[in-house]
C-alpha cells in the first residue's frame, strides 16, 4: 500500500459561512445549499455503486509513466467541506484521482484559507512552490513574469474537456495570451440582490425594481414603516468593491475597460466612465435613504441579519450570504423562506451597459510549478491531476449535489431533487443573467487596499469620486 501524507494547519477562526467569492479578506470558494437529505443519500448510494466506473474515469495509472511523489497544496479542509459544495467536490475528485493512481504518492498539504494565502505567498517569494497548487487571479501576472508557474496554454487547449469549458473563467489566470491554470472550485456571484417578494408586493412591486429610481420610490414606503429598503454591510471595507462596485462599474464602463486595465493597455481608474460609476455609488449611499445608516460599520454578516429578521426588505451580498440565509430561514421561517427572490443590481439612469449583469468567477486555478518542466513524466502526471479535478467529474458532482457550477459546463442539470429556492438561485446564477468580472480577482492587493479604504470614506461623503479615482490610479501605477 502506498504511503500518503496529509499536512493540516487548521484555523479555529475559519467559518464555513465566510467562503466568499470575493474580497482580499475572504476565501474565494463558493458555497450553496445542498439538496434535500434524500437526494444526498441517493447520490451517495449511486456513487458507491459506480466506484469502478469513477476510478476508470479518473484515469488508469498505466496511462501515466510517472511513479514517484507528487505534492498538491490547497485549502479544502474537512471542516470547510461541511456544507461547502466547492470544497466537498474538490476533496471528492482529488480522492478519486488518488485512488486511481496507486503508483503515485500524492502528498496533500491542506491549510485553512487565510493560512493558505500567507503560506503560498511565502513559498512563491522563496521560489519554492509545491508541484501543484491553487493560484489566485491577482497573483497570476506577477508569478508568470517571475517564471514561477508553468504555461498550460497548449495543455488546456488539448484537453478532451476543452469544448465544455466556460472559457471566460480563464481570464484571471491569463497573461500575454498564455494560460497558467485550470480554474478550480465553484463559480459564485459576489453581487446578488436577495429580496422578500411579499414585502415588495405590499410596496407595489411584483418583483425587485430594475432601476435605482424605482428603488428610491419604494424606500419612501419602507422608511415610513421603519424598515430598511436594502441592507448592506461594508464594515470589512472589501464589500463595497466586491459586492457592489465591480458590478455597478461594469454598467458604466463595459467589460473591455476593465480587461484593458488588467492588461495595462491604456484604461485608467481616472477615466470618465469609471468616475461616473463612483459618482453614482456615492449618490446612492449618501443622498438617498435606501440603505441602513450603519452600512459602513456593520459587516455583510450583520447586514444579512437585518434581512432575516424582517428589518430590511432586501439585502445585497454574495452567494455565500445566500447560502447562509437559505439555511437560516428554511426551517425557522417557512413563509419568508418561500418568499426569497433574486435580482441583479438595479440599473442607474445614466448607465448604458449590461443591465442584466452580475459578477461571477472562479477566484483560484489549479497551477503547476514551472520547475516540473525539467521532469516530463512528473509534469504529465501533474497536468492529468489538474485536468481531472477541474473537469466533468467535479462539475457533475457539485451540480448534482449542490446546484453549483464549475469550469466545465454540465448539460441538462436535473434540479428536481432541490427545493424551489435553490433551483431559482441556480438559474439566476448560471442561466438567466449575464456575467462580468470581479475586480479584486485581478491586479494586486496594493491597489485594492487603497481603493477599498477610499470607497468607505467616499460613501460617508468625505472624499470626492475624482479623488478616489486618482488615488487608485496612483496606486495602480506604483504597484502594478
Amino acid at each position: 500500500m502506498k504511503k500518503k501524507m496529509l499536512g493540516l494547519l487548521l484555523s479555529t477562526a475559519m467559518l464555513a459561512t465566510t467562503v466568499a467569492g470575493c474580497g482580499s479578506t475572504a476565501a474565494t470558494t463558493a458555497s450553496a445549499p445542498a439538496a434535500e437529505e434524500t437526494a444526498k443519500t441517493e447520490a451517495a448510494e449511486s456513487t458507491a455503486a459506480d466506484t469502478a466506473d469513477t476510478e476508470a474515469a479518473a484515469g488508469d495509472s498505466s496511462e501515466l509513466a510517472y511513479t514517484g511523489e507528487l505534492e498538491i497544496m490547497h485549502y479544502s479542509t474537512s471542516e470547510e467541506s461541511e456544507g461547502n459544495g466547492g470544497s466537498d467536490g474538490f476533496r471528492t475528485v482529488l480522492g478519486e484521482w488518488d485512488d486511481a493512481h496507486p503508483d503515485i504518492t500524492l502528498t496533500q498539504t491542506v491549510l485553512a484559507n487565510a493560512e493558505y494565502k500567507t503560506q503560498i505567498a511565502t513559498l512563491a517569494a522563496a521560489d519554492d512552490l509545491p508541484d501543484v497548487f491553487l493560484l489566485q487571479g491577482m497573483n497570476t501576472i506577477d508569478w508568470a513574469k517571475q517564471g514561477l508557474v508553468y504555461d498550460l496554454t497548449d495543455d488546456i487547449k488539448a484537453s478532451p474537456y476543452y469544448a465544455d469549458y466556460n472559457t471566460a473563467y480563464f481570464a484571471p489566470f491569463t497573461y500575454e495570451d498564455s494560460m497558467y491554470g485550470f480554474p478550480a472550485l465553484t463559480g459564485g456571484t459576489c453581487t446578488v440582490v436577495i429580496y422578500d417578494k411579499a414585502m415588495w408586493k405590499e410596496a407595489g412591486y411584483d418583483q425587485f425594481p430594475s432601476t435605482w429610481e424605482d428603488v428610491e420610490k419604494a424606500s419612501e414606503y419602507f422608511n415610513g414603516k421603519g424598515i430598511t429598503t436594502v441592507a448592506f454591510g461594508n464594515g470589512g471595507k472589501w464589500q463595497a468593491n466586491s459586492d457592489f462596485l465591480s458590478t455597478l462599474g461594469n454598467r458604466y464602463t463595459g467589460p473591455d475597460w476593465f480587461m484593458s486595465l488588467v492588461a495595462k493597455n491604456g484604461a485608467a481608474f481616472t477615466d470618465d466612465t469609471f468616475v461616473s460609476a463612483l459618482t453614482e455609488m456615492q449618490r446612492l449611499f449618501t443622498d438617498t435613504k435606501i440603505f441602513n445608516e450603519d452600512f459602513n460599520v456593520v459587516t455583510n454578516e450583520d447586514a444579512r441579519e437585518y434581512y432575516i429578521s424582517g428589518d430590511a426588505a432586501a439585502f445585497i451580498g454574495g452567494n455565500w450570504d445566500e447560502s447562509y440565509i437559505w439555511a437560516a430561514l428554511k426551517d425557522a421561517d417557512e413563509e419568508k423562506f418561500n418568499n426569497m427572490g433574486f435580482a441583479v443590481l438595479p440599473q442607474p439612469a445614466d448607465a448604458t451597459q449590461a443591465p442584466n449583469s452580475q459578477n461571477i468567477g472562479l477566484g483560484y486555478a489549479v497551477a503547476i510549478n514551472s520547475k516540473l518542466a525539467d521532469d516530463p513524466e512528473k509534469l504529465a502526471a501533474a497536468i492529468d491531476l489538474a485536468e481531472y479535478i477541474t473537469g466533468p467529474a467535479f462539475a457533475s458532482y457539485v451540480a448534482e449535489n449542490y446546484a453549483l457550477g464549475g469550469l466545465t459546463k454540465v448539460a441538462d442539470v436535473d434540479l428536481s431533487a432541490f427545493d424551489q429556492i435553490t433551483q431559482d438561485f441556480y438559474n439566476w446564477s448560471y442561466v438567466d443573467t449575464d456575467t462580468c468580472e470581479i475586480y479584486d480577482s485581478y491586479i494586486t492587493n496594493a491597489v485594492w487596499d487603497v481603493l477599498n479604504t477610499d470607497l468607505q470614506t467616499m460613501m460617508n461623503g468625505d472624499i470626492t469620486p475624482e479623488e478616489v479615482a486618482q488615488n487608485a490610479q496612483n496606486a495602480y501605477e506604483a504597484n502594478y
